[in-house]
């Protein structure tokens, strides 16, 4: 594994060679026998865990196969992206012209995810998305260079209807924050619990990243729905949990939610999460052996416990790995690289899973409850469950 100071210093020499007017295709040439991976995730503020989750996992992968891609070194390069969408394009651009990393993995955060998707776009350099669940970028703007291993923000609900009416949840409110990921969740729950047979009696939202949602709760408790299905996560799902709880709606009204609803805020929430059913496409509990191994693994790897953000960088070096072995380490074969990321079949922690016509997981998405401080998986809610790719049209 290359060091921190190493890529510095390389970097450094770069830049530098491009101050004096060097030419910088002799450098490259000289490293051409190792690629060159750059890593554009949070390192800080609120998603500084999630991004550190994702290296952890997608260096474990790496580290399976004797740290090489395709029979090739690799060098590491990283940026911070802050979680701020109004950098995403200049520090996109510095991994992509400034290092020359031949993949780009990034990010976490939707609004910066669009900034990585438009210099993905305009210069071709591959891009593997770890997390972001934006549709736009495996949809409208979908590209050949462009793949998620994550999730569609609507594909977590698009498997929460049916269990809810099979349930016999048959009238629901939904609430969300009035923002992207919000309106992309409820169009799979709109859809889901439309065809199975219910019927949404009140959407209700309020503004990104408010946590004030007495007023809501209590419309809510006027209004005596069968259940709430909701999405929300990070500190404001805990605090929404919390509230629900306090208002007693959690004895008389199902509380559902796409699974980041519960997903890393159990110890914040407390009791008031006990009994909530959502839906995912992970859970620690998983009860395979391969989930069991990948999490001793980590663990040891780590020193602590792996969460969906962890598989999900996993995922990512298993589908580079994949490609890369498929082309004997020639990334620059964009074709056959393409080909086999799109029919690659991933073996993962989370159940196995394979591309879809539009880069992005068919993967089954299970149905969870939360007992104690613990998401326990009480069936699969939908199998093999596809994002649309409305609009995608490849070029």
């Amino acid at each position: 594994m290359t060091s921190r100071r190493v890529v510095l210093t390389r970097t450094a020499a770069v830049i530098g060679a491009a101050s004096t007017g060097l030419l910088l295709p002799e450098i490259v040439r000289a490293q051409s026998n190792r690629v060159r991976v750059g890593f554009m995730l949070p390192y800080t503020g609120t998603f500084a865990q999630l991004g550190v989750a994702i290296e952890n996992g997608f260096r474990m992968a790496l580290d399976e196969k004797g740290g090489k891609l395709g029979g090739r070194e690799v060098d590491f390069f990283k940026v911070d992206d802050e979680s701020n969408p109004a950098k995403g394009v200049e520090n996109a651009q510095r991994l992509v012209q400034r290092d020359r990393v031949d993949v780009l993995i990034g990010t976490v955060h939707s609004g910066v995810q669009m900034g990585i998707h438009r210099v993905a776009r305009e210069t071709g350099v591959l891009n593997l998305i770890p997390n972001a669940g934006v549709h736009a970028a495996t949809r409208a703007q979908c590209a050949p260079n462009v793949f998620r291993t994550s999730f569609t923000n609507s594909q977590p609900t698009l498997a929460l209807g049916k269990p809810m009416v099979d349930r016999g949840h048959k009238r629901a409110v939904w609430i969300t924050w009035n923002y992207a990921a919000g309106d992309e969740a409820f169009e799979g729950f709109e859809q889901s619990y439309t065809e199975a047979g219910g019927t949404i009696i009140r959407k209700l939202g309020l503004p990104f990243p408010n946590v004030e949602f007495q007023a809501l709760l209590t419309e809510i408790a006027s209004l005596r729905p069968d259940a709430v299905a909701c999405f929300f996560a990070g500190a404001g799902a805990a605090k929404f949990l919390r509230d629900y709880a306090a208002a007693g709606l959690n004895r008389t009204i199902q509380l559902y939610g796409s699974g980041f609803l519960t997903e890393g805020v159990l110890d914040a929430a407390g009791d008031a999460a006990n009994g909530v059913l959502t839906t995912m496409h992970y859970s620690d509990s998983l009860d395979t052996p391969r989930n069991k191994q990948f999490r001793l693994e980590y663990a040891k790897a780590f020193r602590m416990q792996p969460d969906v953000y962890a598989v999900q960088g996993y995922d990512t070096g298993l589908l580079l790995i994949q490609g890369a072995q498929a082309v004997n380490g020639d990334l620059s074969n964009k074709q056959a690289l393409y080909d086999a990321l799109r029919g690659a079949t991933i073996d993962s922690p989370r159940g196995k899973w394979t591309m879809s016509k539009s880069h992005n997981p068919i993967q089954d998405m299970y149905l969870r409850e939360v007992v104690g401080r613990e998401n326990k998986v009480i069936g699969i809610a939908r199998k093999a469950v596809e994002d649309p790719g409305t609009g995608c049209r490849m070029a």
